[in-house]
């Protein structure tokens, strides 16, 4: 059995949930090749060869790979599969976004969000924004499968020494282009890799409260910062902040939920944090049924003595 792994990076450099999915795939089969779809990312093919039990790298450059753009990544990934049995990617975004066209192109079905491998056809994947868990079996021949990175841990970074092998794919289609992104700057950790994460909810009451009282925090930990649906939707913060089912699934050793209710939607994006420290002036909050530790406390006092906890 031979998988194919279609590589997470922003063209410079391999992120961290193309390492997570490679666990997946080492688990279906030893023999794991990785695409690199992009526009002057040899770089990050260069790192995606250095990865453990890697086999080998494609390297593919043309018009739309370099965004990820649906159409253009099935065009480049389809006509590969006649020599695979599966191909799998990252959870994100962009993944979620292209592989269901690619299953489609391969009248296959999707097998969305696994957080499992049982053996080559068992899968073990969330439903109900995570109150339950789905074991799908499948007997179809070719694999279309996006993984949970936070479910797997990262293949070590070195120690591999696969070759690059470059592609030059036929990329007819011409209907969709990108035309240009907005992307939020930070120097902080990425929300989706971060250890650290603080997050804020609707009861910080505006942009600027929100702001003040997390950003300073975020400072001192080192942390990223989330935030909950209800504020998103309020204007506070912007939405790739958002942690939830509709949002980001993040993982973080600890997890820090300021004012937040804890909804089912948003505890479907951070149940699995290692620690989770509850901020809230509810004591019947849903926050606290799978905090570690919670304190009942109004923010605008608990988190001031935080800081000054904190040094």
């Amino acid at each position: 059995m031979a998988v194919l792994v279609i590589a997470d990076h922003d063209n410079a450099a391999l992120r961290d949930t193309t390492l997570k999915t490679l666990t997946a795939a080492q688990a279906l089969s030893p023999d794991v090749d990785v695409l690199v779809l992009g526009e002057g990312a040899a770089a990050a093919a260069q790192a995606a060869a250095k990865a453990q039990g890697v086999r080998k790298v494609l390297a593919a450059e043309g018009p739309g790979l370099g965004k990820s753009l649906a159409e253009a990544v099935a065009e480049a990934v389809v006509p590969l599969m006649g020599g695979y049995d599966a191909v799998l990617t990252p959870s994100t975004s962009d993944g979620k976004n292209f592989a269901p066209r690619i299953a489609a192109k391969l009248d296959a079905s999707l097998i969305a969000d696994v957080v499992q491998v049982v053996d080559p056809n068992t899968f073990v994947r969330p439903i109900y924004a995570g109150n339950a868990l789905e074991t799908v079996s499948t007997t179809e021949p070719k694999k279309v499968i996006t993984v949970r990175p936070t479910a797997f841990k990262p293949v070590a970074a070195e120690g591999g020494s696969a070759s690059v092998e470059s592609l030059s794919p036929a990329i007819g289609w011409n209907r969709s282009h990108f035309v240009s992104e907005e992307v939020t700057a930070s120097d902080r950790p990425e929300l989706g890799a971060a250890r650290i994460v603080v997050s804020g909810g609707r009861a910080l009451g505006s942009a600027e409260e929100f702001n003040a009282v997390l950003e300073p925090l975020a400072d001192k930990l080192g942390a990223a910062i989330g935030a909950s649906r209800a504020a998103v939707d309020a204007g506070y913060a912007p939405n790739d902040y958002q942690v939830g089912q509709t949002g980001k699934v993040v993982a973080p050793d600890l997890y820090i939920a300021i004012g937040i209710s804890g909804a089912i939607q948003h505890l479907a994006g951070m149940k699995d944090s290692k620690v989770i420290v509850a901020i809230n002036k509810d004591p019947e909050a849903p926050i606290f049924q799978v905090a570690d530790y919670g304190l009942v406390a109004d923010y605008k006092t608990a988190i001031p003595e935080l800081m000054k906890a904190l040094g």
